[in-house]
């Protein structure tokens, strides 16, 4: 590989930003993973149950690596004072304005689950089981939510968050109420409410297909073991996104510090998930009629077909990746702290591109089972679309997140050394560059 002295320098120079989660918080929780998968398909518990546990051996350990190996607790980015201890008489009236605030969004959120139908018809996937979980969560929640609030209030060096605001508002307080801080709680808790219904309901199907496969004859197969890859691929990422929806807190440094504000960015995420995906079968974007899988045209060329599988569980692994980089953190639409590691050392959305990518390999849309080239370019319009509708949420995301300084220094990191926005800055180059030429 041929190594270029100058840029070695200038990116010693410029170091790559930190990263506000370790590398081996991932690792941990993965490790975590595997150990129960292991035991799951020994013993033959590939039930929801077991799914639920498969989330909790991903965030325990990652829990356990954060507090006593990074210490993420002493971030002053959480916010805490470990030295403060307020007098009870004092964070007492505070604590309780938060907590009507807490209890008034959940409520909120319990109306619009109990209201709206589709969370208990299972259409899209089984979100009856998610209810059910909540269901079983909620009286918990709900008691220790008390001795949480009241500790932690104690310790806070502002502890009159959106929370707080939205109780004191509701009390009719005659304290000013900062109303940003309001929406931005209230936004904050409608991701966690949206996004962890939708986790819950797909936590339980893959997990149970992964621990119930039949290894017999899948490492004989490419496109078997391609599947089965590409399953486990999918079981992390849905465990480990799971798991960071769960711990929005404090003390973990993996709060949210801001939901996005900007209605692009919610409709360019929302039109990507169930009941308002334009994706789906029959849906506006649905790419799919007159198409077939990556299996069917290559059926019986076994060397091109593993060479598709490696390809396909290559794009599927970084899209794992990009989530286990986050540890405790992933979510959609919120700022919890700007990743740098991993596959975001590479690019600033991995997961949005390895994704895409896969989707254009697996189905080869400019291929049409009818033979017709008008599906075949209508495919691929459909297709670029919903690539355009990714490269959307990607810019939302960014014009969110750019108000922070770090993120604005990693950006500027990236644009300078990152691989893959470099190479799309040579290929823009080159493209005007033959367009010039060609004037």
């Amino acid at each position: 590989m041929y190594h270029d002295p100058a840029l070695a320098l200038q990116a010693k120079a410029d170091p790559r930003p930190a990263s506000a989660v370790s590398g081996m918080v991932g690792f941990a929780g993965l490790a975590g993973m595997v150990l129960w998968i292991a035991v799951a398909r020994r013993y033959g518990l590939d039930g929801p149950y077991s799914a639920l546990v498969n989330v909790a051996a991903v965030a325990l350990p990652m829990v356990l690596w954060s507090l006593f190996i990074d210490r993420v607790h002493r971030n002053p980015s959480t916010g805490i004072d470990w030295a403060l201890r307020r007098p009870w008489r004092e964070s007492l009236e505070i604590s309780l304005t938060k907590l009507a605030g807490l209890w008034l969004t959940w409520g909120g959120i319990a109306a619009v689950y109990g209201i709206g139908r589709f969370w208990w018809t299972g259409q899209h996937a089984n979100f009856p089981f998610a209810m059910w979980c909540f269901e079983m969560a909620a009286p918990w929640l709900f008691a220790a939510s008390i001795p949480y609030v009241l500790w932690l209030d104690r310790r806070l060096v502002q502890p009159r968050d959106g929370a707080w605001m939205l109780g004191a508002w509701l009390m009719g307080s005659k304290e000013p109420v900062d109303r940003e801080a309001i929406w931005n709680h209230l936004r904050s808790w409608a991701v966690k409410g949206f996004f962890l219904a939708f986790m819950l309901a797909i936590v339980p199907p893959g997990f149970g297909e992964f621990v119930r496969w039949d290894l017999s004859d899948t490492f004989r197969d490419p496109v078997a073991l391609t599947n089965w890859l590409i399953t486990f691929m999918f079981v992390i990422d849905v465990a480990f996104a799971t798991a960071g929806y769960i711990l929005t807190l404090r003390p973990l440094d993996s709060h949210i510090r801001s939901a996005n504000p900007y209605a692009a960015g919610w409709t360019a995420a929302l039109i990507c998930y169930p009941p308002f995906v334009l994706m789906g079968d029959g849906g506006p974007l649905d790419y799919h009629p007159g198409t077939a899988e990556w299996t069917y045209w290559f059926a019986g060329h076994d060397w091109v077909l593993a060479g598709f599988g490696v390809v396909l569980v290559a794009l599927t692994g970084i899209y794992a990746w990009a989530t286990v980089a986050f540890g405790l953190r992933f979510s959609n639409l919120t700022h919890r702290g700007v990743m740098t590691h991993g596959p975001y050392a590479w690019s600033r959305h991995p997961a949005y591109l390895s994704k895409n990518l896969f989707w254009w390999v697996s189905t080869l849309p400019f291929l049409a089972t009818t033979g017709s080239w008008t599906d075949a370019a209508r495919n691929s319009a459909i297709l670029a679309i919903v690539s355009g509708v990714y490269y959307w949420r990607a810019k939302t995301e960014e014009r969110h997140l750019g108000a922070d300084p770090a993120y604005q220094q990693y950006d500027r990191w990236m644009r300078d050394h990152g691989p893959v926005p470099r190479a799309f800055a040579r290929a823009r180059q080159a493209l005007t560059g033959q367009n010039r030429a060609s004037s």
